[in-house]
């Protein structure tokens, strides 16, 4: 996407559209763009392996499939795909898979993981190994990219999936994470709502604390590229007339559109309680280690899998242009 598109996602969310298309923009806007090297991790089976397959015929990936070779070859025939160009990595059982995807983008042959039927720890188990994983100097974190029915632009929720229960220094890093990435998908304002119970300082309640403390890191530029605001409750978060009727004046209060939780357990809920009651789809993203990993549950639909690999794809064209943007001259 180039600079051009800056008005880029959000510029095509006028009101009153159906707000299950902002996936959809995702993926339009990441077909725009070169297909990224993706290692897509043990796809045994036919759900991963079609979708693997589903986002290289849309040209937002361009994969290589690390698992056993007879089982990759069982997934394919039941997806009813041709795998026989594809570039291959054969492994022994699962988590030598995660390690073997690991080495590839060690050795720089991939630029984005994509999750395939092993299990969510083994993957992450080999991301953040100290010696020989994808380790930076930030917190791995969970980033969903909610599409809610009605609502005018996506929601990330963040983190939902990685960190337990994370203390300030990790909630720091998880922040930063979630507004790199709404930069990467083009959100003109990156407004940023830490969420608790209530919207004051309470001593008696530590994630009214470490919000308030999040905001004056972000006043003195420990953490940049978006606007901060809390402690929130959700509904002030983002409804205007919640906020305006509890006199909070703020340019994030009913207006967020990253939900930062105070941790997994609220995370988790917040994300499920929009999926399974108010019917949206959520992609999901792990931020921080060398490249973006595709994370996926074994209940997302394909379209809410084709998003995950969309957002990878806008985060990775950003990561560059961001890095050729510090290497210019001045």
């Amino acid at each position: 996407m180039g600079a051009d598109d800056s008005e880029g996602l959000e510029g095509q969310q006028a009101q009153g559209q159906e707000a299950r298309s902002q996936h959809q923009r995702l993926l339009e806007a990441a077909r725009r763009l070169p297909p990224v090297e993706t290692a897509v991790v043990h796809p045994c089976d036919t759900v991963s392996m079609a979708a693997a397959m589903a986002a290289a015929h849309l040209g937002l990936i361009r994969p290589i499939l690390v698992g056993p070779p007879a089982r990759l070859r069982a997934a394919a025939e039941a997806a009813g795909v041709d795998i026989s160009a594809v570039p291959q990595v054969a492994s022994a059982h699962s988590h030598d898979s995660a390690d073997r995807a690991v080495a590839l983008v060690r050795e720089g042959r991939a630029e984005a993981l994509m999750k395939g039927s092993l299990h969510t720890d083994e993957l992450m188990g080999a991301v953040v190994a100290r010696d020989s994983g994808l380790r930076t100097e930030r917190r791995v974190s969970h980033c969903f990219v909610m599409d809610v029915r009605g609502h005018a632009e996506p929601l990330v929720i963040t983190d939902a999936a990685v960190n337990i229960a994370p203390d300030l220094r990790a909630k720091r890093d998880i922040v930063q994470n979630a507004i790199d990435l709404a930069r990467a998908l083009r959100f003109p304002e990156v407004r940023v709502a830490i969420l608790s119970a209530m919207e004051t300082v309470n001593p008696d309640v530590p994630s009214t604390i470490e919000a308030a403390a999040l905001c004056k890191m972000a006043d003195r530029g420990q953490i940049g590229g978006g606007l901060l605001d809390g402690p929130l409750a959700l509904d002030n978060a983002i409804d205007p007339e919640a906020a305006r009727i509890k006199g909070i004046a703020s340019p994030v209060a009913g207006r967020a559109n990253v939900l930062v939780v105070p941790d997994l357990e609220a995370g988790n809920m917040l994300a499920k309680s929009l999926s399974f009651l108010a019917g949206a789809d959520a992609a999901g993203i792990v931020l921080g280690a060398r490249v973006p990993v595709i994370l996926t549950s074994r209940a997302d639909s394909e379209q809410t899998r084709l998003a995950s690999c969309a957002v990878a794809v806008l985060l990775v064209d950003w990561r560059r242009r961001e890095q050729a943007r510090a290497v210019k001259p001045a």
